[in-house]
């Protein structure tokens, strides 16, 4: 009985979390009208594919919205700071991780620092550095100053120090260099720490909003995140437009929720057992 009323709770509490996300999907199909009356409303009535005709530019009303140059600029930039993230995170991780050099553990407690600045504190520094470096509204200054960051670091490095050194040690015998050990035998163990660090990474870059509002001030290098802030702002057009907003967001959602829910089982799990044959 206990077990029944705790599942039905918890059941409860399940449909309240996704309630907004119902009323997005069901209001991206409502038309403006129908939106403003009942916005609370379950049913589209009546049913309209209006926002996602203007969004992809085949609507017939309403100012256009550049949601195509949005999505490109996001893909385009998510992918680099994605791959620029597990390459070099990882790299970092595994010199704080094996290699003996000096001046490795203040680095490291530096790492740990940064990580606890808030990262509003540096919107500033970060708009005079790259104004000083003459790469401001460029896709330069949104993809070169994350494509390290230090909780990518410290997830990898943490890992690597859960590797046996005897894996290390027996490519070294035969004969491996220290970049060969580090990209034929211990990364293809990291996979796990890997891919954990791509969906962060991912998501972290698609849903970046602060980084590029300060590198960035031309409408054409608007990713979905700051396009959508100006859409919502009322830049981009009049009234309240309900439908079309949310079926922005609810496009911009997607991408992270399909990578998510398809890696999810890969998200935390270990990866060295049976590294080391006895």
């Amino acid at each position: 009985m206990l077990l029944a009323f705790v599942y039905l709770v918890l059941t409860a509490v399940g449909l309240i979390y996704i309630l907004p996300f119902v009323i997005q999907i069901v209001t991206s199909f409502k038309t403006d009208p129908d939106a403003a009356g009942n916005p609370l409303g379950l049913l589209p009535n009546p049913f309209s594919l209006e926002s996602y005709r203007r969004l992809f530019g085949l609507g017939n009303s309403g100012d256009a919205v550049p949601f195509s140059t949005w999505l490109s600029n996001s893909v385009l930039v998510t992918l680099f700071i994605t791959a620029g993230r597990v390459f070099f995170d990882s790299l970092a991780g595994y010199a704080l991780a094996r290699l003996d050099f000096r001046g490795r553990n203040l680095l490291f407690n530096g790492l740990l620092t940064i990580m606890a600045v808030p990262g509003v504190v540096l919107l500033i520094p970060k708009f005079l550095v790259l104004n000083q470096l003459g790469i401001f509204d460029t896709y330069s200054a949104m993809i070169i100053p994350l494509m390290v960051d230090a909780a990518g670091v410290f997830i990898m490095r943490q890992f690597f120090l859960s590797i046996p050194r005897e894996v290390e040690e027996a490519a070294r015998i035969d004969g491996a260099s220290v970049f060969r050990t580090f990209w034929s035998v211990v990364l293809p163990m990291a996979k796990p720490a890997l891919i954990t660090l791509t969906i962060l990474s991912f998501q972290g870059s698609w849903n970046e909003f602060t980084h590029f509002l300060v590198a960035t001030q031309s409408p054409q290098y608007q990713t979905l995140t700051t396009g959508l802030a100006s859409f919502v702002s009322g830049s981009l057009s009049s009234g309240t437009q309900y439908p079309l907003k949310l079926t922005a967001a609810l496009l911009a959602t997607i991408p992270v929720a399909v990578l998510f829910f398809t890696f999810q089982r890969h998200f935390v799990r270990s990866a060295n057992s049976g590294a080391v044959k006895e």
